[in-house]
């Protein structure tokens, strides 16, 4: 109970000082994000804990500058673990991460190991979430729903997306060469959306970097990476750089287009030989 306090209490001296920092009143604010004044208030006194909505509301009544949008990402980062622990399991973790996507206007995200959340099937992601957490089947498939539908904001306008994966990424199957199929096929229709930019970094290319760990940049200023046990957002300007430098790095040498068909459709028959080898 005490960490949530100083959680609570560390949001509300967060957004208090972003509203003076912007001269603004509690009113005034209030005014402008559409909520109430005493919305406003309990917030910055830390006796209540923000709905994901009230939150990006507020962020578009501060209209903050770049290096104050970095500390609102600490803020919203805070907020996204609250409510993941009040929700509970992996649904809450999903709902707080879509959360964050829906606030983003520019997303950029490298994979070495498995498909982005934002690109997986249903069916990949139910395995993405079950494989090593134990966790029952309901939570997952609650958990992987979550996840599917905030894949709709990938057709509104007015967003960026990129994705690098590595073709180690691509060849990982955690279930049979069908499931597979079905996913690159979800890959290629994604990427034919002129706001999206899907490509692998193919095998046959010297990478230009060890490919230690995927990430997610959001807006260039916050990056998350999602260990075994628990994802982390680093908000640091030196750290956020060098994860886009490293994004950017492998986009460029990354194949689009027919040639990322080209390599899907030679890699799905691959995976169909070998799931059909006998034991």
């Amino acid at each position: 109970m005490d960490d949530r306090r100083d959680r609570l209490r560390a949001l509300g001296e967060l957004l208090r000082r972003l509203r003076k920092d912007a001269g603004l009143t509690g009113k005034d604010l209030a005014s402008r994000a559409g909520v109430t004044q005493p919305t406003i208030s309990q917030i910055e006194t830390g006796q209540l804990l923000p709905l994901p909505e009230t939150v990006e509301r507020l962020v578009q009544a501060l209209q903050l500058s770049s290096e104050a949008r970095a500390e609102l990402d600490v803020l919203l980062t805070r907020l996204r673990e609250e409510v993941s622990r009040l929700k509970g399991g992996l649904a809450g973790r999903e709902s707080a991460n879509a959360t964050r996507v829906r606030a983003a206007h520019q997303v950029a995200s490298f994979q070495s190991a498995m498909m982005p959340a934002l690109l997986q099937t249903a069916d990949y992601a139910r395995l993405a979430l079950a494989i090593g957490r134990g966790v029952d089947e309901d939570a997952v498939s609650r958990a992987a729903a979550v996840r599917v539908e905030a894949q709709s904001i990938l057709f509104q306008q007015g967003r960026e997306f990129s994705f690098v994966l590595t073709e180690g990424a691509v060849r990982t199957w955690p279930g049979p060469a069908s499931l597979m199929q079905a996913q690159f096929d979800r890959l290629v229709q994604v990427s034919t959306l002129p706001h999206v930019r899907v490509g692998v970094v193919p095998w046959s290319v010297q990478v230009p970097r060890f490919p230690l760990h995927g990430f997610t940049i959001f807006d260039g200023t916050a990056s998350m990476v999602e260990s075994l046990t628990a994802e982390h957002t680093l908000t640091d300007v030196d750290d956020v750089r060098v994860h886009v430098e490293t994004f950017e790095a492998f986009a460029e040498v990354a194949v689009y287009g027919e040639e990322l068909r080209t390599l899907l459709a030679r890699v799905g028959t691959e995976l169909q030989q070998l799931g059909t080898r006998p034991n």
